[in-house]
């Protein structure tokens, strides 16, 4: 009988896990999707859904998406805009990041607004002043755009258009890069040759891994001979100095490490280099 109950609540707890784990899917009424583009030196990435007409009329005083009312630019949740450098929407300098992109449209102009991102829910803007809002002339097309769509057009060194479609309206918003000034930048940064940060981080890279640990020591002290010295930089030199014998040198190092490290407060260095001290002086 013990058996006959046990097989009965095996079979039981099966079809529990199995209706729990049983999921119907179905297409979404507004699929998700992304776009990535680059344009001169600047990546746009959106996030956005894809509602369709199915029929209805769409941007009118009594339309889907009326007119004067804000729009959430898509479908489910807010959609999603993000620059990797600083652009120019229409003109209007907008800092780089990602935004939440809403949009009143209107019979012949559209405001469109970038609220800083700070959530998915369309919901979450309602109180919130936007970052950015253009006002842009929209377009009637020639033909209808059964989904909504967002592309990135007219693609120059210096800008593009980011566009709104749906219906037989477009909404092209000028989208101005600053290519020149991130290409001189990077063309100066480069000629200007390696950063302390760069010598620093090959030096404890060829450190840890074992290769020419005096080639290593010299990219570190080009760091750590300088007049503004970091507890954690003169400890990975002292290390250095220990692997290569020369213990003395890294006692006293790892004495001005300890300094700089008590000065900080920071108690894990300071044992760091406290034990380091009481090992290397042993040698």
């Amino acid at each position: 009988m013990k058996n006959v109950i046990l097989l009965i609540s095996l079979f039981v707890a099966g079809m529990i896990s199995i209706d729990a784990s049983a999921q119907i899917k179905t297409p979404a009424p507004s699929p998700s999707a992304k776009i990535e583009q680059t344009v001169g030196m600047t990546d746009v990435h959106v996030e956005y859904s894809r509602p369709s007409m199915k029929g209805r009329t769409i941007f009118a005083a009594d339309g889907l998406v009326p007119f004067g009312k804000r729009w959430r630019t898509g479908a489910n949740q807010a959609t999603k805009v993000t620059f990797t450098e600083d652009v120019q929407i229409e003109g209007k300098d907008l800092k780089k990041g990602s935004y939440a992109l809403f949009s009143t449209p209107g019979a012949s102009s559209w405001d469109v607004h970038f609220f800083e991102h700070t959530t998915n829910s369309a919901g979450g803007y309602d109180e919130a002043t936007p970052a950015l809002t253009a006002t842009v002339t929209p377009e009637t097309l020639p033909f209808e755009m059964e989904s909504f769509e967002i592309f990135v057009g007219d693609l120059t060194a210096n800008g593009a258009t980011l566009n709104l479609l749906w219906s037989n309206v477009m909404v092209p918003m000028q989208l101005g890069v600053h290519t020149e000034k991130q290409a001189m930048a990077s063309i100066d940064k480069t000629l200007a040759g390696p950063t302390d940060s760069d010598f620093y981080n090959a030096g404890v890279y060829m450190a840890n891994s074992g290769k020419d640990l005096e080639k290593a020591l010299g990219y570190i002290q080009k760091v750590t001979k300088g007049d503004n010295q970091k507890f954690w930089q003169l400890r990975q030199e002292a290390e250095v100095l220990a692997k290569l014998g020369k213990h003395k040198e890294a006692v006293t190092v790892a004495k001005k490490s300890m300094a700089l490290a008590t000065e900080a407060g920071n108690n894990d260095y300071i044992k760091i280099n406290k034990d380091n001290i009481a090992k290397w002086m042993m040698k």
